[in-house]
């Protein structure tokens, strides 16, 4: 399977929320899973909670015992990165453990920003 049919089947699963509707959402976990370098050159989302990737699906299990604090099984979860291509391969993975509200943002972070929505500096620390 390629990586397009990958991406293809995860967004399947996914009700992909666009970057004006983001601040519509009530009880959401909006989660920035971007690397630091570029939370520092860009900014970031007002909100958003920085995560590795390497430890998305630990810190994001509403069951898990290194769960982050603030959310359950029933919160929405917008996980975003880049442009939005990662990000639909984590919210997959998220659905899987648990959370079957996640999804992810439209054209990730850069979709955001060019459409002039509020952006902050970075880098706040993440998660680990």
């Amino acid at each position: 399977m390629s990586v397009e049919q990958l991406l293809e089947e995860a967004r399947g699963s996914l009700a992909r929320v666009e970057p004006h509707e983001l601040a519509e959402l009530d009880d959401v976990l909006v989660v920035d899973i971007r690397p630091r370098e570029n939370r520092a050159a860009e900014g970031e989302i007002p909100g958003s909670v920085p995560v590795e990737r390497i430890v998305l699906e630990w810190r994001l299990d509403p069951a898990g015992e290194s769960r982050i604090p603030g959310f359950t099984a029933d919160t929405t979860v917008v996980v975003f990165c880049n442009e939005g291509y990662s990000s639909s391969l984590a919210a997959r993975d998220l659905q899987r453990v648990g959370l079957p509200k996640a999804t992810d943002l439209v054209g990730g972070f850069r979709a955001y920003a060019a459409a002039g929505l509020p952006v902050r500096p970075g880098p706040t620390e993440a998660v680990t």
